[in-house]
C-alpha cells in the first residue's frame, strides 16, 4: 500500500508561480513512477506530467510543456510540480499518482492516488 499526500496548492495571479508537492509513504517510493494529473470543474481528469523512478525522461502534456517541471527526491519520498507562467486555465485540483514500472499518461494505469490540492489562477 502507498499513501500520497499533496500540498502547496493555493491562489495565484496569472503569470505567477506555484510549487505543489506530493509526499509518499508505504512501499518503496524510489521504484515507482510518479505522475501529476488535474481536474478542472466540469471536466475530466487529465494528465499533466510524469517522472520515472530514476528521475530522467520526464513527460508533459502539450498544455504545460515549457511552463511546468516535474521532479522527485527519492531520499525525501517526495515528488514536486513547479508551475511557472500560470494561466487561468490551469485552475484545477491537482492529483499525484504512482504506479510500478514506466511512466504513463493514462489515468487508468496508476494504482494509488492522493486526495488532491486546489490550484486557482486568477486573471
Amino acid at each position: 500500500q502507498v499513501q500520497l499526500v499533496e500540498s502547496g496548492g493555493g491562489l495565484v495571479q496569472a503569470g505567477g508561480s506555484l510549487r505543489v508537492s506530493c509526499a509518499a509513504s508505504g512501499r518503496t517510493f524510489s521504484t515507482y513512477a510518479m505522475g501529476w494529473f488535474r481536474q478542472a470543474p466540469g471536466k475530466e481528469r487529465e494528465f499533466v506530467a510524469a517522472v520515472p523512478w530514476s528521475g530522467g525522461s520526464t513527460r508533459y502534456s502539450d498544455s504545460v510543456k515549457g511552463r511546468f517541471t516535474i521532479s522527485r527526491d527519492n531520499a525525501q519520498n517526495t515528488v514536486y510540480l513547479q508551475m511557472n507562467s500560470l494561466k487561468p486555465e490551469d485552475t484545477a485540483v491537482y492529483y499525484c499518482a504512482t504506479r510500478r514500472g514506466i511512466t504513463s499518461t493514462r489515468e487508468s494505469e496508476y494504482d494509488y492516488w492522493g486526495q488532491g490540492t486546489q490550484v486557482t489562477v486568477s486573471s
